[in-house]
């Protein structure tokens, strides 16, 4: 059957969007925009009367303008820091595993338009896809509104972030910080073992543990083995830094 409507008169899905905006306190003109920064190409595959066009230009602009927004800021707060450190510490603020949790933060997982095979392999879980819509949501803004817009954004939602990053030392991945860390205080090198996998092929579902010696120090799932290690190296890394830990199995 034709689907003769376009998403973007479709009134359901633009209430959903303005609804989205005025939560976010981001000032808008025109809705479009911000629905296209939604729109995964899956999507266009399966109905392109309904939406013929996908958010990865989109998101090329947003990634630049994340960065130039970041850069100010870093550059302005950090005088005394070297060119190499505000770098590290640019990488680890627009790495994508961090733009996933902040896209998970503000909820833009709920008004993702995805066609239905990326629906059922788990699509609004996947960090990456999560990433590339925060980066589009944000090239929205900026084509909407103009950059002074899109950095408030970034202030408001991405860069606080920065405060855990510099607390934890997270300007590297949890798999390299946890062996560093394991090495350098137990002269323990960590190892993972998949404790369960379940799931048809195409969409599998891993949980893997991590082990310093004999302890389970922490767990992590994820749709690869690798995801689900990083997940676990995350948890790990986290349950170490806090007061209490005690490693017993030395």
């Amino acid at each position: 059957m034709v689907i003769s409507k376009s998403i973007y008169t479709d009134t359901h899905i633009q209430s959903k969007i303005e609804d989205l905006l005025w939560r976010l306190s981001i000032k808008f003109t025109d809705t479009k925009p911000y629905t296209l920064a939604c729109i995964h190409r899956s999507i266009v595959n399966e109905r392109s009367d309904y939406t013929p066009e996908h958010n990865e230009r989109l998101e090329f602009l947003g990634d630049a303008v994340l960065e130039l927004a970041v850069t100010e800021q870093l550059f302005a707060d950090f005088p005394e820091k070297p060119e190499g450190e505000l770098t590290d510490i640019r990488s680890a603020l627009v790495r994508g595993k961090n733009l996933a949790k902040i896209s998970k933060s503000i909820g833009l997982e709920q008004y993702l338009l995805l066609g239905k095979g990326e629906e059922q392999s788990w699509g609004r879980e996947n960090d990456y896809l999560l990433a590339n819509t925060l980066e589009a949501f944000l090239g929205a803004i900026y084509l909407d509104s103009g950059y002074r817009e899109a950095k408030k954004f970034v202030d408001s939602y991405v860069y606080p972030s920065l405060e855990k990053i510099l607390k934890y030392n997270l300007t590297k991945d949890f798999k390299t910080l946890i062996q560093e860390y394991a090495q350098a205080e137990y002269d323990i090198t960590p190892t993972y073992e998949v404790l369960s996998e379940d799931g048809p092929d195409h969409n599998k579902q891993f949980e893997v543990g991590i082990y310093l010696g004999e302890q389970q120090v922490g767990i992590g799932t994820g749709t690869s083995k690798k995801k689900a290690q990083e997940k676990a190296a995350e948890d790990g890394y986290m349950k170490m830094q806090e007061d209490d830990f005690q490693l017993f199995s030395q």
